[in-house]
Parts: structure tokens; sequence; C-alpha cells
């Protein structure tokens, strides 16, 4: 059965018909793929009207609890997804809404990338959807584990020790001394010959044999479901066994349990578990009882950790190791951190005896990310926000795309909490901005964002900067940091 990959762009409205049209399905198959889908929360629904089908962004209100079943026409349907999700011989490859391009494979390709770095931090394998041993197997995430960790750990392998005379290992000096010929000169013994052990590994070892027999059944289904470039895999073709070299299923998986009880290596206990799964469902990617996923509902979270690693992010970084235009100053303790500075809210109130008493909070405002610079012989506090929209601001062109009233006021308020550290250090420049994605290769100053209340409090209106997505991406995987001048903040 051949596969049906289709490209989908995150918050687009499309109608049951286009669904119909796009995977093939037919009508039984339509409702179940709505079913599963919505029950991941990667797709909702809502109203059909003119108002939505303009609409880039998807709010709580808009979306509609009703029955699916409903006419062609009468519902949108939206994915709220960033990644690659395979339903049966349908694979989804889903791209950020910033994105406009029909199949934008090359963008689809180093966007995975970046999820894979975002994700790695995790250090688990979502084998589940859903809570861990509650949901459906996520088959996909275990393939691109298990690939993912032969390219950076190599197969698994379990060492045999070799005792050799005049080896090249390490020298046994017990045994040497008891077994070994001793010449004695002037009451000192010289051994004409060492006892020496080293490693070796088993390359027939039942578990090596099984890792490669799974890591080239695992490379043959992503070749096939047309995702092994997209993820920038070569195919693996370590071994012309299958399963049934190794017995029935049961013996394999209690073979797996036996090793699992005599390691005590963190790589090799996710990876013997990730295979025990693998063997254990029973699955492919053509199941259509299958849903995988690989990939986020939440890309602004993403995006957001992006921009704090290309702009040097300094808000965890402590005060003593900042470099600020003057030395810190008494009152500002070193060990805390930038974050620390933002006061916290206090509540106070009258206990039995009339006393007042207080309490602090433990939440505060927390801004996305801060940046401290210097140019020009200039000292800039730059207060950035991250936000995740498509902004339609043109002169001919309703407003829409924009961030909410809250984001504005907090951006405000984030500079009046830091207003005295700043004053105290005596910084030149103080900017807000926000920060949002584009796919064109230039920074474009999008004007500015203000609210008239706010800035009469001497506090200047709010950046406004779409960044190129695709060289923050690379700065992002190459551990590299974006040029602040790019932004030229007024």
């Amino acid at each position: 059965m051949d596969f049906i990959s289709v490209y989908i762009r995150e918050q687009k409205r499309y109608t049951k018909k286009e669904l119909l049209t796009m995977f093939r399905f037919n009508d039984e198959e339509i409702e179940k793929f709505i079913r599963e889908l919505k029950s991941y929360g990667i797709l909702k629904a809502v109203k059909n009207d003119p108002k939505q089908k303009n609409l880039t962004e998807l709010y709580d209100e808009d979306i509609e609890i009703t029955d699916d079943t409903l006419a062609n026409d009468e519902l949108l349907y939206v994915f709220t997804f960033v990644g690659v999700i395979t339903f049966g011989n349908r694979v989804l490859k889903c791209y950020p809404k910033y994105i406009t391009a029909e199949e934008p494979y090359d963008e689809v390709k180093q966007v995975l990338k970046v999820l894979n770095k975002y994700s790695a931090s995790e250090q688990m394998v979502k084998m589940f959807n859903g809570a861990e041993n509650k949901g459906s197997f996520n088959l996909l995430s275990v393939i691109l584990y298990l690939i993912q960790d032969y390219h950076e750990n190599g197969v698994y392998s379990n060492s045999e020790d070799i005792v050799e005379i005049n080896g090249e290992g390490n020298i046994l000096w017990n045994q040497t001394i008891s077994d070994g010929f001793a010449i004695i000169n002037e009451n000192r013994p010289y051994y004409v010959e060492l006892f020496t052990q080293h490693s070796i590994d088993d390359e027939y070892d039942y578990f090596t044999r099984l890792h490669k027999t799974i890591l080239t059944a695992c490379s043959n289904q992503l070749d096939t479901a047309g995702l092994l470039g997209l993820f920038e895999y070569d195919a693996l073709e370590l071994s012309e066994e299958t399963l049934e070299d190794f017995g029935e299923t049961d013996y394999i998986l209690y073979r797996i349990q036996s090793e699992l009880n005599v390691q005590f290596n963190t790589r090799r206990q996710l990876l013997l578990k990730s295979i025990y799964a693998y063997i254990a469902q029973k699955r492919t990617l053509l199941d259509h009882s299958c849903v995988s996923l690989f990939g986020t509902t939440s890309f602004n979270l993403v995006w957001e950790k992006v921009c704090a690693a290309v702009f040097d992010n300094k808000l965890d970084v402590a005060l003593g190791r900042l470099k600020l235009p003057v030395p810190l100053k008494d009152g500002y303790k070193k060990a805390i951190k930038l974050i620390d500075v933002i006061e916290k809210p206090k509540w106070s109130a009258k206990n039995h005896e009339g006393e007042v008493f207080a309490k602090e909070a433990q939440d505060t405002l927390i801004p996305d990310l801060i940046g401290l610079y210097t140019a020009g012989g200039k000292s800039k506090f730059i207060i950035f926000d991250a936000k995740y929209y498509c902004l339609q601001l043109e002169e001919d062109k309703p407003l829409r795309g924009q961030p909410g009233i809250e984001s504005i006021t907090k951006q405000y308020l984030y500079q009046l909490a830091y207003q005295e550290f700043i004053d105290d250090h005596q910084f030149d420049i103080v900017k807000n901005c926000f920060l949002l994605p584009t796919e064109e290769d230039v920074v474009i100053n999008k004007g500015t964002a203000s609210l008239g209340i706010l800035s009469k409090m001497n506090l200047e209106p709010i950046q406004v900067r779409l960044l190129p997505a695709r060289r923050l991406y690379d700065c992002y995987l190459s551990q590299k940091f974006f040029n602040i001048d790019y932004l030229e903040l007024d």
C-alpha cells in the first residue's frame, strides 16, 4: 500500500471536503480521522464563516464542541500542530503558520531539526500519545529515537574480557606475579611475560544482532513512508535477519527483560525498553489503528526557546556574572539571578489579634528574555518578547494577528519592574521589542505598539520586528548568536 503524503499548514482552515480530497478518504475514514486527531488535541473545529477563513490564530472561544458528522460545509478544521503525523498510510507534514509556500520541503526539514534539538533536553522517549502507558503507542517517536540513538552511540554491544600475554591492554599484576616467570636482578623482579586484559565487542551477541535487525526495519519503514530524507537520515542496511530469527515474540521479550535486569547504564536501559516496546506493540506505520506523532501543539514555546538562545538570554544568569556598565551596586546579591530582581506581589491582612501580617506570592512577572549589549560605547538593556503571531499591519488592510492587550501591558510592566535596576547601573539605552517570525530572509521593521495611558509614564513604544526564522534556526542549531544590530532598534 502506497503512502499518501500531504503538507498541512498550521492554523489554516480546511473544510471536510478538502480533507476528503487531500487524503483520498471515504466518508467512514474521514470521520475516524477527525475523531482520532481531535482526541489528541491536534485538530480543532470552528464555524464555517467568512471571518474564520481569514484568521491565522485560534482562540478558545472559536472552538466548536459539536457533532463532527455535520454536513461538509458547516465546519472548518484547524490543525494546531507542527511536525509529522502518520495515520495509517497517510502522512501529514505540518509546517508553521508563518510559512505560505504550499510544499515547503526544505523549511520542514529545518523545523524538524529544531524540534529534535528542542525536545532532546527532555531525555526521554515519548512512547505513548498522552499519559505514559495510557495513550496509544507512538511508533514514529520510538523509530526516530532508535535511529537517532544509533547515530549518536552506535550499535548495542556487550563486551568480552580477553586475557593475553604481552598484549596492549591493562596489566593484570596479580596474575602476572602468581603465574608468570620473573628474573631477579639486584633483588628486583623483572617479568618477561605480562598478563594483560582488554575488552572486545561481541559482534555475534544476541542483542547486538537484534538491535541491527530493528534498526534496519525502522529505516525501511521511514523510507517507505517517504520520511527518511525529511529527517535527513541515510538508509540503514545493518542486517538481513528478521525478528523470526530470534525466536517467538514472548521469548525475545523475555530475553530483553533479563538483559534489563543486569544493565545499569541509563542509555542501555532506555534503548532496551524502546526495543521492547517496538517488538511488543507489533505495529507498523501502515496500521490504521496507529496514530504516531513527532512534533508539538505548542510551537510558540519552541519560538521562545530559539529566540532566547540566539539573543543570549540573561534572565537566568547570576548578577555577579553579568557585564554591567558599572560595578554591581550595594543591595544586590551577586548570587541572585536577573529574573529574581523583579518584585513579587505581597499580600497582607490582619490576624485575630488585629495585627497585620504579610505573605509574598511565588509567581510574578516573567519576561521571555533580556539582552544586555554594548555597542558604540553605549550599554543597552533590551526586553524582548517572542510572539508567535502572523501580524497583518498594512495601510490598506485591517489590523489582524497582533498580540493582545495583555501582551502590551505586560511588556511595559517589565520595563517598570527593572527600572530601578537599570537606573542604578547606568544603562544608556532601554528598549522593548516584540519578536515575530517571518519566512523572509531579512529583518523587517514592522513599526511599534503602544498604549497611551502607559506612554505618559515616559515609556517608549514597543518596537516590532519580524525575524527571518530560517536564519534564527541556523543560529540555534549551530549554537551561534544572532547579531542584535540587524534589528536596528530605534
